[in-house]
């Protein structure tokens, strides 16, 4: 199933995700309010972003009516210390990570089979990359920009082949029920988002194991629901949420759209929110 591109796509203000995942019930063990810490540092790239044009800084920063301090040093500043997720700052992780993701070099971005093939009129229109309307774009120099002038053009990190190979590897095994594919081919905001989450981990040394459950813990936060209706399953199976294996939960028999359906159909139903690519 592919994300193409949906005219009207939204971007989600923080407190719109916020009552989604306070709508649902027992949240705390799959999305803790005080968070999940992630072994990875953001550094000042946002601030790259931002000098580079592909995040208007104003338009981006008009999302949000106000930017709490941590959401303006993310944007402007240096972060040396690693990045926390807490359902409200969900989405705005997913719209840095989306911005990082669709610029950032990588031949993931480059394989013809999916994002450059030729059969889907190339990687233009899809969610993830004309869904992108904050791009100031180096032709227009203000205004809105066209994305995919800064597609797959800035090296903002590099990997050595090694850690490439791991970054292919694990994002071929990560699903995401909003469109069924797996990171490697990255559709949708938040297949480019996790995208995004891999390489930087990858850039920092963060091995396989941890960037599997570093990967959960942000595709739970982004999806509250979808993981929750999976927790419930694998308690039912006599499984705890904290001794699930990260890797099999991702993979495409839970986390894919199908996947997923499959999971949900024996579980009872839950209100709150469903899964989509709109961010």
């Amino acid at each position: 199933m592919l994300a193409t591109l949906l005219l009207g796509i939204q971007f989600l203000p923080r407190s719109d995700l916020d009552r989604n995942v306070q709508a649902s019930t027992g949240t705390e063990e799959v999305v803790p309010v005080s968070g999940i810490e992630l072994p990875v540092v953001w550094g000042d790239l946002g601030k790259q972003l931002v000098e580079l044009g592909v995040i208007d800084r104003e338009r981006f920063s008009a999302l949000y009516s106000t930017l709490s301090e941590e959401e303006r040093r993310l944007l402007d500043g240096n972060n040396p210390e690693r990045l926390r997720i807490t359902p409200e700052n969900a989405p705005y992780l997913l719209n840095l990570f989306w911005a990082f993701g669709l610029v950032n070099t990588n031949p993931i971005l480059e394989d013809e089979t999916e994002m450059m093939n030729p059969a889907y009129g190339g990687a233009g229109g899809f969610a993830s990359t004309g869904g992108w309307t904050l791009a100031r774009g180096p032709s227009t120099g203000s205004g809105q920009g066209d994305a995919m002038e800064h597609y797959n053009m800035h090296s903002l990190v590099t990997l050595t082949p090694e850690r490439q190979a791991l970054v292919e590897k694990v994002s071929k095994n990560i699903y995401r029920p909003c469109c069924g594919n797996s990171t490697h081919f990255p559709d949708c905001n938040h297949g480019i988002a996790m995208l995004s989450l891999l390489e930087i981990l990858a850039s920092q040394g963060v091995g396989e194991d941890e960037m599997y459950k570093a990967a959960l813990a942000v595709n739970s936060y982004w999806f509250p629901d979808t993981y929750q209706t999976i927790a419930v399953y694998m308690q039912q199976k006599g499984i705890a949420w904290e001794n699930v294996s990260p890797k099999e939960v991702l993979g495409v028999d839970y986390s894919s759209a199908s996947g997923f359906a499959r999971v949900a159909a024996e579980v009872a139903p839950r209100g709150g929110s469903g899964a989509s690519c709109g961010v």
